[in-house]
Parts: structure tokens; sequence; C-alpha cells
């Protein structure tokens, strides 16, 4: 009688095959106009991931974009106070506008603000269940190994109810303190996040 492969299950026991490589974690990173909060933060997510080998593709966005925009000054200098960065270069970043394309491929989509998750369940319900201010995933997301999708899926961000306290405040206006400031608490929010992942 012959033998389908539905009858035997064969585990490979070549010791020299590779491991296989974590999933990849895509992020949106979203403000207002894509042209501080969600720019540090894209780039500090970056930085701790790659220092921690964790896959991750971030793009950032904003709500209410100028397209094409580069960094701003006051941007570059607030990363340069964030010792852990060091050099790090924004040449390449120009501001984009939320797009459908983008959060078709987000794993979930970092908010720096209760009303920018707004605008998404607003805007682009299809992603509301993906969407949350960086607090509140720092608070909420469960660690683990189960599969990140699964982790956020419990959550039913769709549901759940916003507080303007989840805000990290947009230094758009302010000094260069302000956007230190800024800086600051994103590198300790940022820290906590990529534990997650």
């Amino acid at each position: 009688m012959a033998v389908g492969s539905a009858d035997v299950l064969v585990e490979p026991h070549d010791e020299h095959l590779a491991p296989e490589p974590p999933a990849r974690v895509d992020l949106v990173v979203l403000c207002t106009g894509n042209a501080a909060r969600s720019v540090m933060a894209g780039v500090m997510l970056e930085v701790l991931a790659e220092a921690e080998g964790i896959g991750l593709r971030v793009l950032t966005a904003g709500t209410h974009a100028v397209d094409g925009q580069p960094a701003g000054l006051r941007t570059r200098t607030a990363l340069a106070t964030v010792a852990p960065l060091g050099d790090v270069t924004l040449s390449a970043h120009r501001s984009r506008q939320l797009s459908e394309a983008q959060l078709s491929s987000a794993d979930l989509v970092v908010a720096m603000e209760a009303d920018h998750v707004r605008y998404v369940r607003r805007v682009h319900p299809e992603a509301a269940d993906r969407t949350a201010t960086i607090r509140r995933l720092c608070a909420d997301l469960p660690s683990g190994p189960a599969p990140l999708e699964s982790r956020v899926a419990s959550l039913e961000l769709e549901r759940v109810l916003l507080s303007d306290d989840e805000d990290v405040a947009d230094p758009a206006g302010g000094d260069d303190d302000d956007y230190a400031a800024c800086a600051a608490q994103l590198w300790s929010l940022c820290q906590e996040l990529v534990t997650r992942f």
C-alpha cells in the first residue's frame, strides 16, 4: 500500500539547515505633519530594532502632511540630543500624507495622539483594528511568542475609548528645548515598545 504525503510527517534532520528568520514587522508611525514626532520615533524604532535583531520596516506619515518636505533643523537637532542614536541622518526623509497603500501592508500603526487614531478610524476604518497611540501600545500590547497579529487583535483597538492623556505633545512651534523634551520622551517610549515586538 502506497503511503501518501498526508499520512507521513517527515521532519528534516539536517543540522545545516538555517533556522527560519523571525517575521518582519511592518510599522506605520503617524503624527500630524510627518515632520517631527513620527520622524523621530521612526528613526528610534529602527535603531532599537536593529540592535535587538528584530526585522522591522518603518514608514512614517502624517494625517495632514505636505508631501515632500525634508526634516527640519529642530527635529534633526533633537535627535542628536539622544546619545545612543549616534550620528543618524535624515537627509532622505520627505514628508508623506498617510495613504491606503501604506496602511495595507502595516502590521501596526503607531500614532502619536488620540486624534491620529480618530483620524484613522474615520478615514481608513479598515486599519482601525491595528491603530493605537504609542502610549497605549507600551501599556497594553502583550509581549511573548504569539504572533504580533494575534496579540494586536486581542486588544480590539477599533473599540478602545480614546483619551488625550495618551498624547505625545507636538513640539511644532516650540523652541529647541521643546523638541529635545519630545525626543527624550519618545526615546523612552520606543525603548519600551520595541520589547513588545
